[in-house]
């Protein structure tokens, strides 16, 4: 699993540059999950790479949208991957997380 990181002023923008699988969801929890600290006000994640998705990593994310409540900072998801569209399509969770999803003009969805 790779993830690449920038900090503002409480503002954590992650990128992640791999699946979201049960292959490497314990790591990627552990990534997440240290942004989820008390000096944190918003984190944005760029799902772009995200080239495959399975219920470990959407797990994942349900997991950080609900520190997110629970902690008190804004959890922002930005551009979704394919990947990633289609899980939420399939499930109807785009409304859950409340980010605009772009579908791309050369999307091959099968």
């Amino acid at each position: 699993m790779t993830a690449k990181a920038k900090k503002n002023d409480g503002i954590h923008q992650l990128s992640i540059k791999d699946d979201m699988t049960i292959y490497n969801a314990e790591t990627l929890k552990e990534t997440l999950l240290g942004f989820c600290h008390p000096g944190t006000q918003e984190l944005q994640l760029d799902l772009s790479a995200v080239t495959e998705m399975d219920s470990a990593g959407l797990q994942l994310l349900l997991l950080l949208k609900a520190e997110s409540q629970k902690r008190g900072f804004i959890l922002r998801l930005l551009r979704h991957s394919e990947a990633v569209i289609e899980i939420f399509e399939l499930l109807k969770l785009g409304m859950y997380f409340g980010d605009p999803i772009v579908i791309p003009a050369n999307w091959k969805k099968s």
